[in-house]
């Protein structure tokens, strides 16, 4: 029971840092993304980006370590779903965090190549511009996906079993279907952001939940029938 509950506060806390990490990266870097001297304005603000990618790390550490953690907990009800969610939250996710970082970092490095140009080829520097952002928001897409299915994974177990009341899996569900549908069109154009906020908002209700509650002990065993087959 003392270890359940200090499970739940740890995922609480997890789940909180890696929300303040990844709108601190959106901070340091989303207006300097969105310059249309791109190359000029990285370069002149490179310690912000950096800032940025080291957010995006912190985030993704955070998020991937709420699914190893929340693991010893989870396979008792189901370990196939809590196996799923490890891969999905805690390996590939973390890999499309990285990639994305990556992009940001070469941003920095052609940005100085850029600035430090003698003759400078426009076209060249331009068409790398362009790879590197429209291959950050491919990436970023396809994070959004691979998260969504992870938090589906947790969310109907957690629904299922009970370990949080039912109104708030219920929420996670629905706001994960939403998240899910706006990172597949993201790959085909833009979309509303403002789409992916019920389920932020869901997190950080799940978080203070998990902090000051905790998960409930009388939570029950899913039975194999019930899980949908792949």
């Amino acid at each position: 029971m003392k270890n359940s509950k200090r499970i739940a506060k740890w995922v609480g806390m997890l789940y909180i840092i890696g929300t303040i990490s990844g709108i601190l990266s959106v901070v340091f870097t989303g207006s300097i993304l969105g310059s249309t001297d791109l190359f000029m304005t990285v370069s002149a603000n490179e310690n912000h980006v950096i800032l940025g990618v080291f957010f995006i790390l912190i985030m993704g550490i955070s998020l991937g370590m709420v699914a190893v953690i929340i693991y010893p907990i989870a396979k008792k009800y189901n370990e196939t779903l809590a196996l799923g969610y490890v891969v999905f939250r805690g390996a590939l996710e973390n890999f499309t965090y990285i990639a994305y970082a990556i992009s940001l970092l070469l941003l920095v490095v052609f940005s100085k190549e850029y600035v430090n140009a003698a003759s400078l080829d426009g076209t060249s520097f331009q068409s790398m511009r362009n790879i590197l952002l429209d291959s950050g928001e491919q990436i970023q897409s396809l994070s959004t996906i691979i998260f969504s299915v992870g938090a589906l994974m947790l969310y109907y177990l957690l629904y299922q079993t009970k370990l949080i009341p039912k109104w708030l899996s219920s929420w996670g569900l629905i706001a994960a279907i939403i998240y899910l549908v706006t990172g597949v069109f993201a790959l085909f154009g833009p979309t509303l952001t403002v789409l992916m906020m019920p389920l932020a908002i869901q997190e950080m209700v799940m978080a203070v939940w998990l902090i000051i509650v905790g998960f409930n002990s009388t939570a029950k065993v899913i039975d194999k029938q019930t899980i949908p087959s792949l």
